[in-house]
C-alpha cells in the first residue's frame, strides 16, 4: 500500500501548539500635528505569510501584517505586527501540506493579528481600526497562479 493511502487511513492530525506575538511595532512620526488634521485617512494594508519546518510534524507559521494610515502625505501611523504560530500537520499529502501553511494556518492568525492593530491603533490615540476578512484561499491561489506564470517565463 503506498505511503499516502496509509496516511489517508489513519487521518490526518492538525494541532496549534502555540500562538503568539513574533514582533510589533507602532509608529507615529507626525504626532501631533496630525492630530489637528481631519482623520479622513487612505489606509494600506500588506500580508505575506512564512511557513517553516521546526522539526518533523511541525511548523511554524508567520502572519506579517503592515498597516499604513496616511493623511494627504503624511504618515499618521505605521503599524508592523508578525503573528506567529507552532503548528503540529501529520498525514496530509504533500499538495495539501503548502495550502496548510500558506492559507489555512494564517486564517487562524488573522484574528489575533487583526485584534493586534486594532488595539496599537486606539491606543496611539487615532480611532478604531478593523480590518476586513481575508480570504486567504484566494490570496494562496494567486501567489500559486504567479509563481506558475513565473517558472512558465524562465
Amino acid at each position: 500500500m503506498a505511503d499516502s493511502e496509509q496516511q489517508q487511513k489513519r487521518g490526518a492530525e492538525f494541532a496549534i501548539q502555540k500562538i503568539y506575538t513574533k514582533d510589533i511595532s507602532f509608529e507615529t512620526p507626525n504626532s501631533p500635528d496630525i492630530f489637528k488634521q481631519q482623520w479622513q485617512p487612505q489606509i494600506n494594508v500588506d500580508l505575506n505569510t512564512n511557513g517553516a519546518m521546526l522539526e518533523e510534524n511541525v511548523y511554524e507559521v508567520v502572519l506579517s501584517l503592515t498597516v499604513t494610515a496616511k493623511l494627504e502625505e503624511k504618515t499618521a501611523f505605521l503599524v508592523e505586527v508578525q503573528q506567529a504560530g507552532i503548528f503540529t500537520i501529520n498525514g496530509v499529502g504533500e499538495t495539501d501540506l503548502p495550502v496548510m501553511l500558506g492559507s489555512f494556518c494564517p486564517n487562524i492568525l488573522f484574528p489575533y493579528a487583526r485584534e493586534a492593530v486594532s488595539d496599537l491603533v486606539t491606543k496611539g490615540g487615532f480611532p478604531q481600526l478593523l480590518l476586513a476578512p481575508v480570504n486567504f484561499d484566494a490570496l494562496y491561489a494567486q501567489h500559486r497562479e504567479k509563481a506558475k506564470q513565473q517558472q512558465a517565463t524562465h
